[in-house]
């Protein structure tokens, strides 16, 4: 086992409701060595993981990496308080990854074939500070403007805006603009995480019903908040939030909180859990989108395997991709094509790490260091700090 620490600089600072990404993404890389020599790759986000991956090395060490079962009892339910869904994720992925360079076989493949060959992504827009050319977005105009501006340059006929930064109501503004310069085919979101209280979430809710949004995206704080909105709103309520994980599926679904759950490689265990996480949704009729946590190419890999084995999934998925400026995968940057993003061709994830790229990369996050330590750090408000439920 090897994990290695990477940060890649983004074209701006992004803001969201509970702090400001300063500049760059970072997250851990894994590497499983067989003994024949074949490299499995995964990646995990939320700070610093190599100890927490590390402490994990004796009980996986040794083992068959087709043996994904008795794996996940020994890294994820070993434990019963505590949940390793994350770092279990990055051990499948680079398990999978094994599997397949093993068969030559993408990984897709393992885990049912594909049913498209691409996956259409959105534009995600977040308020920016120091964006390209100068200048922070400072009205519902800017980032209108920047979303015409993705629809013109990278395809996408969708967006979701990371609200809970300004006014609701300029935020709001934000999806009127966007369907008054895109069109009514182009796909709107919004997502305030949460932040919202149930009764701004349902006024701004209802002022937005006309312009016919794929869903909103946790409203309100909770499976009950979720459930308060989605009883009072005529659109679709989606979560990233609640439920992240199975123990909390069955009250939300009984709560009626929600109508559509975005898959996430980690929350939801694995490639493998998130085909255990549809099978739910298929059953309830509720429908599945894509969560994207800041990855980079190995688990954006992952990703566009596991969403095109998916039938039901015909929601653009969530990236942050584009705020990137390199990647540390061979060939750099993957490419958006009419607003879709290719899944790797070749065994296994289709991809294979830069190892100029990753040695430039670690470098780079030991210069910037480990944001989540001041992850709610606001450089243009030191007084700032978050709050949930007051607006």
């Amino acid at each position: 086992m090897k994990t290695r620490c990477v940060a890649i600089p983004l074209n701006a600072q992004l803001r969201h409701n509970t702090g400001v990404h300063p500049g760059y993404f970072l997250r851990t890389i894994l590497e499983l060595v067989t003994d024949e020599g074949i490299i499995g790759l995964g990646e995990v986000g939320g700070g610093d993981q190599r100890g927490a991956l590390q402490k994990l090395k004796p009980r996986i060490i040794g083992m068959d990496p087709f043996s994904l079962e008795l794996i996940k009892l020994k890294v994820l339910r070993s434990i019963y308080y505590i949940s390793n869904s994350r770092l279990y994720a990055a051990i499948e992925m680079a398990c999978l990854d094994i599997q397949g360079k093993t068969t030559m076989r993408p990984l897709s493949d393992l885990i049912g074939g594909s049913v498209r060959s691409a996956i259409p992504m959105i534009g995600y827009l977040f308020w920016r500070y120091d964006r390209p050319g100068g200048g922070n977005d400072t009205c519902a105009e800017d980032l209108a403007d920047y979303c015409v501006e993705l629809h013109e340059t990278l395809g996408i006929n969708c967006m979701k805006l990371k609200a809970g930064v300004q006014k609701p109501e300029e935020e709001a503004k934000v999806l009127r603009l966007c369907r008054a310069k895109l069109g009514d085919d182009f796909g709107l979101r919004i997502d305030p995480n949460g932040l919202w209280s149930v009764a701004t979430a349902v006024r701004i809710g209802r002022s937005l019903e006309d312009l016919n949004i794929e869903y909103f995206e946790d409203p309100a704080w909770g499976i009950e908040g979720n459930a308060a909105v989605r009883k009072q709103v005529r659109i679709p309520v989606a979560t990233n939030m609640y439920p992240n994980k199975f123990d909390d599926l069955g009250p939300a679904i009984r709560l009626g909180a929600v109508d559509i759950v975005l898959t996430d490689l980690h929350y939801w265990e694995g490639p493998r859990g998130v085909k255990d996480l549809c099978a739910v949704c298929n059953t309830f009729n509720l429908g599945v989108a894509m969560h994207s946590g800041s990855e980079f190419g190995i688990e954006l890999a992952a990703m566009l395997h596991t969403a095109s084995t998916i039938p039901g999934m015909t929601f653009a998925g969530d990236a942050h991709y584009h705020y990137l400026l390199d990647d540390i995968i061979e060939g750099g940057l993957m490419k958006y094509e009419n607003g879709c993003i290719k899944v790797p061709a070749g065994p296994g994830l289709g991809v294979n790490l830069d190892e100029s790229k990753m040695k430039f990369y670690e470098k780079y996050y030991e210069e910037k260091g480990d944001y989540y330590a001041r992850f709610h750090q606001d450089p243009y408000r030191p007084d700032w700090y978050p709050t949930v439920g007051g607006l």
